[in-house]
């Protein structure tokens, strides 16, 4: 197997939950907007810009009313929804090993770059990565996930061959593969259906060859086959 260099992660869904803090806002949003709270489930939605989920929670479609929407969500989120986000667990240990194996770390997220850097340092995650890209790092901001994670790859000169793409949901799947590189989609994530759970990352320390700890060793024959390109 071709060793992997750089393990690139998504956020949300990923290496934090941020449903808590996004639900708690969109209701925030939609109240100061007239509106009733939230009727439908929200982890599938997780992971698109946040207008489009305002866009599916609310059923608005004009311009006017989603910009009321979003500006009420930024100022809930910004000022205390981001706080609400947890950390899943056994992330610093799996970013100290992979570091420990010389594997670069970066971010790719659509998560606007204030939310993200706060929540990155409540974490203390922010001096694991070489690089943070958010869908606002650069103006005009980046139309799409994967043309983020294409941009990263360029500019930082990285082998597309040595780049995992670590993420959740079926649009992470789809910019690894626009990008032209693997894929780890992680069991515990938005995309997988299932509410909650304890984390997973068999599947990234198989890819890396991460050393596992002791309380993971006896899970190794369990570790679920990944997706090739």
């Amino acid at each position: 197997m071709r060793r992997m260099r750089h393990a690139i992660f998504d956020l949300d869904g990923t290496l934090v939950d941020s449903l808590p803090g996004i639900g708690w806002s969109i209701d925030e949003a939609l109240a100061a907007c007239g509106l009733p709270p939230a009727s439908m489930e929200l982890r599938p939605l997780i992971g698109p810009p946040i207008r489009s989920i305002l866009a599916r929670v609310s059923s608005m479609a004009d311009s006017r009313s989603l910009d009321c929407l979003e500006k009420a969500f930024r100022t809930s989120y910004d000022s205390g929804g981001w706080r609400r986000t947890l950390c899943y667990a056994g992330v610093p240990d799996l970013l100290r090993d992979l570091l420990a194996s010389d594997v670069g770390l970066w971010i790719v997220t659509n998560k606007p770059l204030s939310a993200t850097r706060k929540i990155l340092r409540e974490f203390m995650l922010e001096g694991y990565f070489s690089d943070v890209v958010c869908r606002d790092s650069r103006l005009p901001a980046y139309g799409s996930k994967a043309e983020a994670l294409m941009d990263l790859i360029r500019r930082r000169g990285l082998r597309r061959w040595e780049c995992v793409f670590v993420g959740d949901t079926e649009e992470d799947r789809r910019a690894a593969e626009e990008a032209g590189v693997q894929c780890v989609i992680v069991p515990h994530g938005y995309g997988s259906g299932r509410k909650g759970g304890q984390a997973e990352w068999d599947q990234v320390r198989v890819r890396f060859g991460a050393p596992f700890r002791l309380e993971e060793t006896d899970k190794l024959e369990q570790v679920a086959s990944y997706d090739r390109p």
